[in-house]
């Protein structure tokens, strides 16, 4: 199940947040995370499946999983705030987020993830934001 966010950008184009094949592996990555918990094993650490971002704003997402429901991710969320946390954000509630110029909540469509969650989560903890 993709979420499409409907906006204006530069080109007039719609953008979806979450493709069918990136949703498909923020599922299998929930699936294997649960089934790990459900046998007392430590949390599993994913690399982050997709970058969200406000281009107008200082908000970014690195999410790593998704709820069967398709709504709620957990991930790294910065809110521009200097305090980056490891998190759950309902994708529904993305849809209506806006930064100063009105602009809509984008994929990084060129984010490639390095390392894992925790390693993001503690290097954003360092600088106050997400870095990377």
């Amino acid at each position: 199940m993709a979420l499409e966010l409907v906006g204006q950008s530069r080109q007039d184009c719609t953008m979806k947040l979450i493709t069918d094949a990136l949703a498909e592996q923020l599922l299998v990555n929930c699936r294997a995370q649960l089934a790990a918990m459900a046998k007392g094993e430590a949390a599993l650490d994913f690399k982050p499946v997709v970058k969200l971002f406000t281009p107008d704003a200082q908000c970014t997402w690195l999410l790593t999983e998704l709820d069967p429901d398709g709504d709620v991710a957990f991930g790294l969320c910065d809110l521009g705030m200097g305090e980056p946390e490891l998190g759950y954000v309902s994708l529904l509630e993305l849809q209506s987020v806006r930064g100063r110029l009105g602009l809509p909540v984008e994929r990084d469509r060129h984010f490639m993830a390095d390392k894992s969650i925790t390693a993001y989560a503690e290097q954003a903890r360092e600088h106050g934001r997400i870095v990377g």
